[in-house]
């Protein structure tokens, strides 16, 4: 698919359920939400609908995201669903480990990819503080699985937020003797993380460099995503930043989203888009959804404007849970 900009889409991203067994700090508040009726979100089928037709407008890579995805039930069967399309290269899934390591069999049965581990810290106390769970140790536990899949792609997430500033170097340090690629994500105002500090791709690199010496830039794209990615001396892995804020990749972008309630967003940052649940469950069919598609995907904004006061009016409201990241 091609956009009103000229940028070739080909990257869908599906966020399954809002809900999530953590409660993080820049994604909900202490009280946690009330969770949407489970009759609202898009049916397993209605998915695997809506991806053949995106498969048939260009989409060749997909990725699972939340909430937390595993926290739905048999979401196996939606992955097998999808690899069987055709035209879909690859299925990804970004969670955040706890419950990985019990289902990755059957994942990896069905066809996954690979697996994005969101962690931003290996001390169990910060980890409980940041989360408001104590389950550090069955994230690792994912994390670990993963990594010992053969042929499975692994990255490590980590939202640098400024209480876990000593955390980003023994972080990285991962990537020293394991095959992943440890990941630093520029922490974006939306939800609640606009209450948060945040820490740019400058100081986080700063930090490692302080660590472990020059990093070289490579030129691997590793996935689907806007991440660039550094080499370090000694290390097997690999180091990447996604810097949406200090480093705008909009003129690249290649995804759209779909949240779980069936709406597709063309951007992060606005409420623009088209509500595909509603034409699913009007009886439309496949002809009138892919132009709605087509339609949405032509109107996808040029670029966010979280660094200056444009376009405030459309801003998304909704916590990033509700969004999918």
């Amino acid at each position: 698919m091609i956009d009103g900009q000229g940028r070739s889409i080909d990257y869908l991203r599906i966020s399954v359920t809002d809900r999530c067994n953590l409660r993080c700090v820049y994604c909900m508040p202490p009280e946690g939400v009330e969770w949407m009726p489970h009759d609202d979100m898009l049916s397993y089928e209605e998915i695997i609908r809506l991806c053949t037709l995106f498969a048939r407008r260009g989409i060749r890579k997909v990725r699972l995201t939340g909430g937390e995805p595993l926290a739905r039930k048999g979401l196996a069967q939606l992955v097998a669903g999808i690899k069987a399309i055709d035209g879909i290269e690859s299925i990804a899934m970004t969670t955040n480990g706890i419950a990985l390591a019990d289902q990755l069999p059957d994942l990896l049965a069905a066809g996954l990819t690979a697996v994005n581990v969101s962690l931003d810290t290996l001390d169990r106390a910060q980890y409980a503080a940041i989360t408001r769970r104590d389950k550090l140790p069955q994230a690792l536990e994912g994390l670990y699985a993963a990594l010992d899949a053969p042929g499975l792609r692994v990255k490590l997430n980590c939202v640098p937020m400024g209480d876990n500033d000593e955390q980003l170097v023994p972080l990285a340090a991962l990537a020293r003797d394991h095959d992943l690629a440890v990941r630093y994500i520029e922490l974006m105002p939306i939800g609640l993380g606009g209450d948060l500090p945040g820490r740019t791709e400058e100081q986080v690199r700063a930090k490692l460099e302080e660590a472990f010496g020059p990093m070289a830039p490579c030129d691997d794209s590793l996935g689907a995503g806007p991440g660039h990615y550094f080499t370090v001396p000694g290390f097997v892995g690999k180091i990447g930043f996604i810097s949406a804020m200090t480093h705008q990749f909009c003129h690249q972008c290649n995804r759209v989203r779909l949240t779980a309630t069936g709406f597709l967003k063309t951007c992060l940052q606005y409420e623009t888009g088209v509500d595909l649940r509603a034409l699913l469950r009007s009886g439309a069919g496949d002809e009138a959804i892919d132009q709605a598609i087509a339609a949405a995907i032509l109107q996808k904004p040029l670029r966010h404007h979280f660094c200056d006061a444009a376009g405030q009016r459309e801003d998304e409201r909704r916590n990033m849970n509700q969004i999918g990241g």
